[in-house]
């Protein structure tokens, strides 16, 4: 694979795993842990693959990804969250439906987290590979 991948998520464990994952699989890897400072990595280093969780401080994913779509040349966006239907919310549902081009539950494997990167990436169809939404 290869490219420059952001990855915001406010746990620093899963980020380091996540950072690892993509560096190994070629990537360059720059990392935000909320989503304020994920906005502004984005825009100082214009990743490709944008990877984001959804609850977090600041500002949380959904308003992370709401801001980095709109940007010229958007990056593609997977969003990941372990929040959600238990509570009664589709926190990845309102992801994919704000511009999250796919969506990962946690917890989850770095190789799922690989392969919907690729797909992502390579523009294959992600309904397939939206794992948890």
């Amino acid at each position: 694979m290869g490219g420059k991948v952001l990855i915001i998520d406010d746990d620093p464990a899963l980020l380091r795993l996540m950072s690892m994952a993509f560096q190994q699989a070629g990537f360059n890897t720059v990392s935000a842990d909320n989503g304020r400072s994920g906005i502004r990595m984005a825009g100082a280093h214009r990743p490709d693959l944008v990877v984001t969780d959804i609850v977090m401080p600041d500002i949380e994913g959904i308003g992370a990804i709401r801001v980095i779509k709109q940007s010229a040349r958007p990056p593609k966006v997977i969003a990941i969250s372990g929040a959600g239907r238990a509570r009664g919310a589709d926190y990845l549902g309102w992801a994919r439906h704000l511009g999250a081009d796919a969506v990962l539950a946690k917890p989850f494997r770095m190789s799922e987290l690989m392969k919907i990167s690729k797909s992502v990436i390579t523009n294959e169809n992600q309904d397939a590979l939206d794992l948890g939404a």
